[in-house]
């Protein structure tokens, strides 16, 4: 009763032993897969510096898995095995193993590395019980956005400083150079959250949730008048 289904497992595995799926990925993604620690919050971007997906890296030996968003695996691929070129590098969905989650601590999961509320995380054996729904409404309300609701958007704009989803130190990756000036320039004017549906604006509406009564919107920071807990005064109005 623990399963994400709504998830999927990606596998990126060398096929030569003098190859290395870390120095791959670290030139592709936002976050620090070399030198960092694992699990980490990253995604892959544009050139231009928009979100194509967003994800959670594990380590497996060798092998990195990226827990991603179901609906966005297939792309994910494509895009990776056009990057991958002629190195020896297998990209593909693993069956065998399924994302977990929960609440509150379980032998041998990881706290999520967005945000220690959102819970605990690990990777396993499908265990034919989804808790998908619960997972959604805890994470919309921590005010966190993932997977299509921040598709086509900065990943800055998508609070990925607040969220430890990106690296200023680890050098260049795809869509690096947008993103590294608008953290430069202090200046990030539109943001990803999550209101209740009296607050909603329609025009400028991701993703609607009429159960639980919230929508993923983008908002300019100057009309967010309650943030989560988690942003800081200077994330909402850098001028502040």
């Amino acid at each position: 009763m623990t399963k994400l289904a709504s998830r999927t497992i990606i596998r990126l595995s060398p096929t030569a032993p003098d190859e290395d799926v870390r120095k791959f990925l670290q030139g592709l993604v936002t976050q620090d897969v070399v030198l960092g620690a694992l699990p980490t919050y990253a995604a892959l971007l544009t050139p231009q510096g928009k979100v194509i997906a967003d994800f959670i890296i594990w380590a497996d030996g060798a092998d990195l898995l990226l827990d991603v968003a179901a609906d966005q695996a297939d792309g994910v691929i494509k895009r990776l095995s056009m990057y991958r070129l002629r190195r020896a590098i297998a990209i593909a969905r693993d069956p065998a193993l399924t994302v977990h989650w929960s609440p509150t601590p379980r032998d041998g999961a990881a706290r999520d590395p967005r945000l220690a509320e959102l819970g605990y995380r690990w990777l396993a054996a499908d265990d034919d019980a989804p808790v998908d729904d619960a997972y959604l409404a805890h994470r919309l309300s921590l005010g966190v956005a993932e997977g299509a609701e921040i598709v086509d958007l900065l990943w800055l704009e998508c609070n990925a400083v607040e969220l430890n989803g990106v690296s200023f130190t680890k050098g260049c990756y795809v869509g690096q150079e947008n993103t590294a000036r608008m953290n430069w320039r202090q200046k990030v004017n539109r943001r990803v959250v999550v209101v209740p549906a009296a607050q909603s604006r329609p025009d400028r509406r991701i993703v609607d949730y009429p159960a639980l009564g919230l929508s993923v919107e983008h908002w300019r920071v100057d009309d967010i008048a309650n943030p989560p807990a988690w942003f800081t005064p200077e994330s909402v109005n850098p001028e502040a």
